[in-house]
C-alpha cells in the first residue's frame, strides 16, 4: 500500500470543508458568542427601557460609554494582539467584558454611572477582541478555506440578528432584564475559553518599540496596499453616509410616507436576509476580478436610500433592501479574507483595527451628524446625496493599484 505523500495530504485538507476543522469550529463558537453578546446589550438595555427600569438618556448614556470604549480599544487591541499572543489577547478581552457585564445588571435602576463605566469596559473588550479574532482566523485557517470560514462567521452573525430579537423578547416575558444581561456575560465567558490557540506565538524580545511607535508601523504596512486604503476609504465613506441616513430616514419613512412600521421592520429584516444570501454565494463564488466584484457589492448599497425618496410600492423598498444586504456581504468576506492574506501576518491585527477604528468607529459621527443635516437640508436632499456617495465611492476605490483583485500581485502582472 503506498503512503500519500505530503503534498497529496495538503491538497486533501483544503478541499475539506472549513466547518469539519475541530480548530476552526472553536473559533466560529467564540466569535459568534462575542457576536451574541455584542448585539444583544443594546437590545436587552432597550427591553429595560420598556420596563422603566432605565431612562430614555441613561440608555443614551450607556451606549455612548460603550462606544467610546470600543472606539479607545481597538487601536490597543491591535497593538497587543501583534505584540502577543492572539488567543492571550482574544481571553482576556473577553473575561473583562464577562466580568463587567453583571456590574451593568447591577447598576439597572440605581446608577448609571456604574452602567456607563461596566460598559465601557465591556466595549473595551469588544474591541480588543475584533482585531485579535482577525488574525487569529489566519493563524487557525489554512488561505485558501479563509474565505469559506469568513463568510461561516458572517453567516452566524447575520442568523443572529434575524432571530435573535424574538427569542429574546420571548425570554424576556419569563425571565428578567437583569438576568438577560448575565446570559450575555456568559456569552463572552464562551468567547473567552472557546478559541483555539494560533499556529504561530509572537517571538519574545527584550526590546519592544513604544505603542505609537509600532502602531505608525501597522500604519506603514496598510499605505503598502494602496487597494486597502481605497477600500477602506469607500467602506466608511457607505457606513458614515448611507448606512446613517438609512438608518434615521427609514423609520421616519415608515411612518409618514406609508403609515405603518410594517416598511420599517420589513426592510430590516429584508436586509439581514438578503445578506444571509450574500454570505452563502460569496462562499463558494471566486470571480476573476473579485475585487471589482467586491467593490460592487459595497455599492449596492445605495440603493436603499434611493427606494426611499420617492412613495414607491412597499415592495421596491424591501427589495432595495435585499439588494444591499447581498451587496454588503459580497464586499466584506473577500476584504476580510484579502486583508488576511495580503497584509504581513505580524501587522495583520494592527491593520484590522485600523480597519474597525475608521469604518465602524466612525459610524456614530455620522448618525449624529445625519439628523440635523435632514432638518437643514431636507431628507430628499440628504437622501440623494448619500445614495451617489455610496456608488461613487468603491467606483473611485476601483481605480486604485490593486483593486482588481485586492492584491499588490495585481500591480506586478500590469492589471
Amino acid at each position: 500500500m503506498s503512503t500519500p505523500s505530503p503534498s497529496t495530504s495538503g491538497a486533501a485538507a483544503r478541499r475539506r470543508s472549513v466547518l469539519l476543522d475541530p480548530g476552526f469550529l472553536r473559533l466560529w463558537c467564540g466569535t459568534t458568542a462575542s457576536g451574541i453578546a455584542t448585539w444583544a446589550l443594546p437590545f436587552i438595555l432597550g427591553l429595560a427601557v420598556l420596563d422603566r427600569g432605565l431612562s430614555a438618556a441613561g440608555l443614551g448614556i450607556v451606549l455612548a460609554a460603550r462606544t467610546i470604549g470600543f472606539v479607545v480599544a481597538v487601536p490597543v487591541g491591535g497593538l497587543l494582539a501583534d505584540r502577543y499572543s492572539r488567543r492571550a489577547v482574544v481571553l482576556w478581552a473577553a473575561m473583562a467584558a464577562a466580568v463587567a457585564t453583571p456590574l451593568i445588571a447591577a447598576g439597572l435602576g440605581s446608577s448609571v454611572t456604574l452602567m456607563a463605566t461596566a460598559a465601557a469596559i465591556v466595549g473595551a473588550g469588544q474591541g480588543s477582541c475584533r482585531p485579535a479574532f482577525q488574525a487569529l482566523t489566519a493563524e487557525v485557517v489554512d488561505e485558501p478555506r479563509r474565505q469559506q470560514a469568513n463568510a461561516a462567521t458572517t453567516f452566524s452573525v447575520r442568523v443572529t440578528t434575524l432571530v435573535a430579537p424574538g427569542l429574546t423578547a420571548l425570554l424576556a416575558t419569563v425571565v428578567s432584564t437583569p438576568a438577560l444581561l448575565i446570559g450575555t456575560s456568559a456569552l463572552w465567558l464562551a468567547a473567552a475559553l472557546a478559541p483555539p490557540r494560533g499556529s504561530s506565538e509572537p517571538q519574545p524580545s527584550r526590546t519592544r518599540a513604544p505603542l505609537h511607535v509600532e502602531f505608525a508601523d501597522g500604519v506603514r504596512e496598510a499605505r503598502r496596499h494602496p487597494w486597502f486604503l481605497a477600500g477602506l476609504g469607500a467602506l466608511t465613506a457607505v457606513i458614515a453616509t448611507g448606512y446613517s441616513a438609512t438608518n434615521v430616514a427609514l423609520p421616519l419613512v415608515s411612518r409618514d410616507t406609508y403609515g405603518t412600521e410594517a416598511v420599517l421592520a420589513g426592510a430590516l429584516t429584508a436586509y439581514t436576509a438578503g445578506a444571509l444570501v450574500g454570505a452563502v454565494i460569496v462562499s463558494r463564488w471566486r470571480p476573476r476580478a473579485q475585487g471589482w466584484a467586491a467593490l460592487g457589492g459595497l455599492a449596492c448599497y445605495g440603493f436603499a436610500p434611493l427606494s426611499l425618496l420617492m412613495p414607491l410600492h412597499p415592495a421596491v423598498v424591501i427589495g432595495a433592501y435585499v439588494v444591499a444586504g447581498i451587496g454588503i456581504e459580497l464586499f466584506n468576506v473577500p476584504w476580510f479574507t484579502a486583508t488576511q492574506r495580503e497584509v504581513a501576518p505580524d501587522k495583520l491585527a494592527r491593520v484590522s483595527s485600523l480597519d474597525f477604528l475608521l469604518s465602524y468607529g466612525l459610524a456614530p459621527v455620522g448618525l449624529a451628524l445625519i439628523a440635523p443635516a435632514m432638518s437643514a437640508f431636507g431628507t430628499g436632499a440628504v437622501l440623494t446625496t448619500t445614495a451617489v456617495i455610496c456608488f461613487a465611492a468603491p467606483a473611485c476605490a476601483a481605480l486604485a493599484a490593486g483593486a482588481r483583485g485586492f492584491s499588490r500581485r495585481d500591480d506586478a502582472s500590469g492589471d
